[in-house]
């Protein structure tokens, strides 16, 4: 308590402010409703296994032990990163982050230690018993973000969110793909602040049956835990993939490159060779029911030329829907032989004939 003996030479200002004081006192254990804000929203989309983004925002008027609950929209509302780590922890600076795969809308429960989410709900839960608090927001439009480039006439969107691609997680810099004063193209992994950062370009549109070309400068001398993969993708529909795949998978006495009908699993769907030094043309040759791949010396336009490996799948070979051409190098996580050195790929022309 203060004492005014003096009540009579204290000034209005100060006795106002000495009032403001001690009514505060009593307040100063008040608990602030809880609010949950986002800092960071990622792009919308349909949700695809293959693609995740950072999340982040701040919490205020948490309680000791509340946690959050993450959700994405694709259908149902899908709880995230995944099923098996289903709750993101509030930082001590009030501060969350996450991953999230794509959805159109995102949503956060602040939760308390009662609560149990599911894989999906259908609607979100209302504030009200183990739910403290719900805030949603809807995806970035990814038309804001999409960095873009030109490369041997057609355009390519250039990625720039994390992935989780093999079981190994990758993050992505835009910077990492770029074309020189030649048209090539120039994929890198670099390192920055401590983490090996990728790149990732696909066709701005899908092109379906047909025959793809791609030259590829010296490859066989990527690092065992790099991967170089010319592949088609449907972000929207079943993955629609198929892989021309230069990598050892972090194992140095395997052969070096692949062509594959996915699921790989499938002992039929994968056939492995051996990419020798110096530029090679290889190609993806997609009809109904039927791809056949090549690879052969130079950079051919005659798929005459004597091949270096070559193989036609008739088995499981998807029928053509939205997917696109993809090009990517990132790293594959082996404990035994991880990656040591930034690296590069050039491609020098991709050519579409339907």
């Amino acid at each position: 308590m203060f004492r005014l003996p003096y009540r009579s030479i204290l000034s209005p200002v100060l006795v106002t402010l000495i009032w403001v004081l001690l009514s505060g006192c009593g307040n100063s254990h008040a608990h602030t409703e809880p609010l949950i804000e986002f800092s960071r929203v990622p792009t919308a989309a349909e949700g695809t296994p293959d693609k995740l983004e950072p999340i982040e925002g701040r919490v205020t008027g948490a309680l000791p032990g509340n946690r959050l609950v993450l959700y994405a929209l694709s259908g149902v509302w899908w709880v995230q990163p995944a099923a098996e780590q289903p709750f993101t922890v509030i930082q001590p600076d009030s501060r969350w982050k996450s991953s999230t795969h794509p959805g159109v809308a995102y949503a956060a429960l602040l939760v308390d230690n009662r609560y149990r989410p599911p894989l999906t709900v259908d609607a979100l839960p209302e504030k009200g018993g183990p739910v403290v608090a719900v805030a949603t927001v809807k995806g970035t439009p990814a038309s804001s973000l999409q960095a873009t480039l030109q490369f041997s006439g057609y355009q390519w969107e250039v990625r720039r969110t994390a992935s989780n691609r093999d079981s190994s997680w990758n993050l992505y810099d835009p910077a990492n793909a770029w074309t020189d004063e030649r048209g090539f193209l120039h994929l890198r992994i670099s390192k920055q602040q401590g983490h090996w950062v990728s790149s990732d370009v696909k066709l701005s549109r899908s092109l379906g049956y047909g025959s793809y070309r791609f030259v590829v400068e010296d490859v066989s001398r990527l690092e065992p835990a790099a991967v170089f993969g010319m592949f088609t993708w449907d972000d929207f529909g079943p993955p629609r993939e198929m892989d021309i795949e230069i990598s050892r998978w972090g194992e140095p006495e395997t052969k070096n490159a692949q062509f594959v009908v996915q699921p790989w699993v499938v002992s039929a769907n994968a056939v492995r060779f051996t990419t020798p030094p110096g530029t090679l043309t290889y190609w993806i040759n997609w009809e109904r029911g039927r791809v056949s791949f090549k690879t052969v010396r130079g950079s051919s336009s005659s798929q005459e030329t004597r091949a270096v490996a070559e193989h036609a799948f008739t088995s499981g070979v998807p029928v053509a829907g939205n997917e696109r051409i993809r090009i990517n190098l990132y790293v594959y996580e082996n404990n035994r032989h991880p990656m040591q050195q930034e690296s590069e790929v050039v491609l020098e022309k991709f050519e579409y004939l339907p």
